[in-house]
């Protein structure tokens, strides 16, 4: 195809400028005027939310891409030091088997997945989740105050989750180690 030919097809530089004006006004606009109501208690329309899901689901597959969990990883310790970190940091939010809602799990949105219920994530991706946290989710990044390993430890005893019954659940919490502050006096951030 000749140039002359080309141009006849493509739209004028003017054009593109002014339809780029246009559509960045219009973007300012919709977020000067307060357009899309954020509020918790009002779901996102349904290609809004469609569209966060896949983000926030491929966003972890490939950041969590490389890591390896440890070879221990459905060890006793590594699940009891979990049980605790899990019972102290997690269970307000994604309960435990027998654990009834709590006011803040009723007033999140998205809602907070029931991890007792759901394990459709790899270890890999769970130990990304719990390190960095999820924007506008309400997970925190609970990799600013924790190692590494402590961060393994609660993968270990989510993954055991589902399998547990509410009795079962309440014992492996009452044997885990007692005092999460001593465990805590040597993380960052945690003088």
């Amino acid at each position: 195809m000749n140039r002359s030919a080309l141009k006849r097809h493509l739209p004028s530089i003017p054009l593109v400028v002014v339809l780029a004006l246009v559509l960045v006004l219009g973007a300012a606009a919709f977020v000067y005027l307060g357009i899309y109501n954020i509020a918790a208690d009002e779901p996102h329309s349904p290609p809004v939310y469609a569209m966060l899901k896949r983000l926030r689901d491929r966003s972890i597959q490939v950041h969590a891409r490389g890591i390896t969990p440890p070879g221990d990883l459905a060890s006793a310790q590594r699940v009891s030091t979990g049980a605790g970190l899990y019972a102290e940091m997690c269970s307000g939010c994604h309960l435990g088997p027998g654990v009834e809602k709590s006011e803040i799990s009723q007033g999140l949105y998205p809602q907070a997945p029931e991890l007792a219920r759901t394990q459709n994530l790899t270890p890999s991706e769970q130990f990304w989740i719990i390190k960095h946290g999820v924007k506008l989710s309400a997970m925190p990044a609970w990799g600013r105050t924790h190692s590494d390993p402590l961060i393994w430890d609660m993968v270990a005893f989510i993954r055991k989750l589902p399998s547990m019954t509410p009795e079962q659940y309440k014992a492996e919490v009452a044997s885990a180690p007692a005092d999460h502050d001593t465990m805590m006096k040597d993380m960052p951030g945690m003088k």
